[in-house]
């Protein structure tokens, strides 16, 4: 049986890294993409369990961009995704159509319960 995999899409090294240590630590198998043009192509490759996305990635559209392509492509629509970010305004103002696309919402900073419980709610607990 195979681990639940978790890709992380963000810009941050030092955030990649440290949900790399935090999910790799709960038992779940994780793949970092700092590259977004790449995310898309490499999300389809992959087929994560869940992908935990930041929304504002390089420049402002670029996370949008990605979750669009994973939505629109039968291949991937169907992967939960997590949509964080640190513009928690935001967030919340597109919280209804991030919920019509069928993403949870994770504000950042945000502590470790809560995006265990975020994950698991998703996948469900590591194998």
């Amino acid at each position: 049986m195979t681990r639940q995999h978790i890709a992380v899409v963000n810009d941050d090294t030092v955030f990649l890294q440290l949900m790399d240590d935090l999910l790799s630590g709960e038992g779940y198998q994780t793949t970092i993409m700092k590259v977004s043009t790449e995310a898309f192509e490499r999300i389809k490759e992959l087929q994560p369990s869940l992908i935990i996305l930041d929304i504002w990635i390089q420049k402002v559209d670029t996370g949008w961009e990605v979750l669009n392509l994973v939505r629109l492509d039968p291949a991937t629509a169907n992967i939960p995704v997590i949509v964080s970010s640190t513009d928690i305004r935001d967030l919340e103002a597109k919280e209804p159509l991030l919920r019509s696309l069928n993403c949870d919402i994770l504000p950042k900073p945000f502590n470790l319960e809560i995006l265990l419980d975020k994950v698991n709610e998703a996948i469900g607990p590591p194998e």
